[in-house]
């Protein structure tokens, strides 16, 4: 079997690859990698000599690439785009671009060649900020960004080409993730490395927003139970467990970095910014089994371990992308 993975470069993407790679035969697929490898992707994210990984540097809006490795794949996991929210507010045009017509031409080639399962991922910012409760996958989209807003409609169009075209569409949202290899503009990386770095970290008005935390490898977990046993227009909310506000976030990072909060400066709140996020993913645990397997302290500390032991990965990233003050989720 031949598996297309879309942004198998970037940090959810390629800790997916990890996943498929270590699968034991004979269940051992081959994969193929299609990344653009824009500033969040990096080939070092990826063992490419490995004999089952086939990585191939390109767009996923080249209709014509596209085409061929859909054509030569059994079926696609979908994890390309563009995803920082201060970005999408600051231009939305490349957002459009990738998340929105990106994935029409995936599903285009995808119906032409009889490809699936397609496994959409997607996020849990679709369906906007709620006070109380959790978004249940059958509850009204209501994105606030420009980010959320192109990912609400790539997964409406895959929705659509399952019901129009029958094609095997499954969709995941999932919550806030971490853990190691993620791109340092994200607020665990940024604050950590930042920290690590003897610098200040920013903190979004009061701090009070909150998010629900998913370790990568869980959210990997919960892919691959959807890609093999999850229903065709079908979506599943993929959740951690761990609510936090961006302040006890903080509180912890700081903890973690031997840090004070006096290295902390509050910094004007983002245009739009929802104030929670919660989903409800019992769907995926009743009907695939899924549970959050990695314990949110031990994996923090892990993280954080991780980027102090790994400094030849991230310092060449950040001074590529000029990331010296930045955004959070």
């Amino acid at each position: 079997m031949n598996i297309l993975v879309t942004g198998g470069a970037g940090f959810i993407g390629s800790a997916y690859v990890r996943t498929l790679l270590d699968t034991p035969e004979p269940d051992a697929p081959h994969v193929t990698v299609l990344d653009r490898l824009t500033y969040a992707g990096t080939p070092a994210n990826l063992e490419l000599g490995h004999p089952r990984l086939e990585f191939v540097h390109g767009d996923i809006c080249d209709a014509a690439l596209v085409d061929k490795l859909t054509a030569a794949a059994d079926q696609v996991v979908h994890f390309a785009a563009e995803s920082h929210v201060d970005r999408s507010i600051a231009g939305a045009a490349e957002f459009v671009r990738t998340n929105v017509l990106g994935t029409e031409t995936l599903l285009d080639a995808a119906v032409r060649h009889g490809v699936g399962p397609f496994v959409h991922i997607s996020t849990d910012e679709v369906y906007g900020s709620l006070a109380s409760g959790s978004w249940g996958e059958d509850s009204p989209l209501a994105p606030s960004s420009p980010y959320s807003a192109s990912k609400a409609s790539a997964d409406l169009l895959a929705l659509a080409h399952h019901r129009t075209h029958g094609l095997d569409v499954r969709i995941t949202r999932c919550s806030n993730n971490y853990g190691p290899r993620q791109f340092p503009e994200k607020i665990v990386p940024l604050f950590v490395t930042s920290l690590l770095d003897g610098g200040t970290v920013p903190l979004y008005g009061d701090g009070r927003n909150v998010r629900d935390w998913l370790h990568v490898d869980d959210h990997c977990h919960g892919v691959e139970l959807v890609r093999t046993h999850g229903r065709p227009g079908r979506v599943y909310n993929i959740g951690g467990g761990t609510e936090l506000s961006n302040r006890e976030l903080t509180g912890l990072l700081l903890d973690a970095c031997g840090a004070g909060w006096d290295r902390v400066e509050y910094v004007e709140d983002r245009k739009g910014h929802d104030l929670r996020y919660s989903v409800d993913w019992s769907r995926a645990r009743d009907e695939l089994g899924y549970r959050p397997r990695r314990d949110f302290t031990a994996g923090l500390a892990e993280t954080v371990a991780w980027y102090r032991d790994n400094r030849d990965w991230w310092e060449p990233l950040k001074r590529r992308a000029g990331l010296h003050v930045p955004g959070t989720v």
